[in-house]
């Protein structure tokens, strides 16, 4: 049975970072569960992770993140490069079905198993069931300078909920202050 779950979006605007993603777990045109928390705070909350897909291989990946930034503590990018390698390289890791999505103070990243490390030159990345759904409606909020990175994340979910029926409005934000 096809997994299929969550939205999870980061935007950066005007020099505030904010990461938030839905609650919604399904299997197959079951709602499973719908109130999951898909983000977590790594690096004494410096760093913040969105995962989309299967639960168990995304812990897996932030386990290998959380080391990778042992290894590299100020250098996000390379940390999540290392990440990326040894995802596409590594036999058992080649297998996990997740993508990622890692953000701090300066960086916005989005980290997939076919060995991807992309920064969107707007700080915007959307990923999972409604990722392009919340992306679009992100990119149309930022024009609307009196809205905060949290506030564009919010909305954009609540968008994408609307679409997505794997999406829901159980949405969790979190910012870096």
């Amino acid at each position: 049975m096809k997994t299929r779950s969550t939205t999870i979006l980061t935007v950066r605007h005007n020099g505030q970072v904010a990461i938030g993603g839905d609650g919604q777990v399904t299997m197959g045109q079951t709602v499973v569960k719908g109130d999951a928390v898909k983000l977590r705070r790594l690096m004494n909350d410096k760093v913040l992770v969105g995962f989309a897909g299967a639960a168990a291989d995304a812990f897996a990946l932030m386990e290998r993140l959380e080391a990778k930034l042992k290894d590299h503590p100020a250098n996000l990018p390379r940390a999540c490069t290392e990440l990326a390698k040894d995802w596409r390289m590594d036999r058992a890791l080649r297998r996990l079905e997740a993508l990622v999505a890692v953000v701090n103070a300066e960086h916005s990243l989005l980290v997939s198993g076919t060995g991807d490390v992309i920064q969107p030159s707007d700080g915007i990345i959307g990923i999972g069931s409604g990722g392009n759904y919340a992306l679009a409606a992100a990119r149309a909020l930022v024009k609307q300078t009196s809205l905060s990175a949290a506030e564009i994340v919010k909305q954009s979910l609540e968008i994408a909920g609307d679409i997505c029926v794997y999406t829901n409005q159980n949405i969790v934000i979190e910012e870096i202050k």
